[in-house]
């Protein structure tokens, strides 16, 4: 079992930047590749990025390709997606993903309760 809990989200001003984190606790963090998916009012769940459990890798969604970042910390048990030049069309819940299997076109592994991010034109 692995519990995650996001955090970083909030109100933001289209342009800005927000840096979302995702506290893991549990079982041994190495073990999971890291990612972060988002669901928008009315829409369904999406990936945003992810990152292989050895750090190696990255993926992003192409509607934030060339304006995040996602990342780890080891020593923290903690995983982060960094976005800038943020748009009112990344309004979202974002959801923390920790799953043994790189296979993001579904739904699986262990999730966070979500973070609420607004951005605002």
């Amino acid at each position: 079992q692995v519990q995650l809990v996001e955090s970083g989200g909030g109100l933001v001003q289209a342009g800005g930047s927000l840096r979302l984190s995702c506290a893991a606790s549990g079982r041994t963090f190495t073990n999971y590749h890291m990612g972060w998916y988002r669901q928008a009012p009315g829409a369904e769940r999406e990936f945003v990025a992810a990152i292989t459990s050895s750090g190696g890798m990255q993926v992003y969604a192409d509607s934030v390709k060339g304006r995040s970042t996602i990342s780890r910390d080891y020593a923290k048990n903690a995983a982060y997606l960094q976005i800038v030049n943020l748009k009112p069309e990344d309004t979202a819940i974002y959801y923390c993903n920790a799953r043994g299997s790189w296979n993001w076109g579904h739904e699986t592994g262990y999730w966070g309760q979500g973070t609420q991010v607004t951005v605002s034109s």
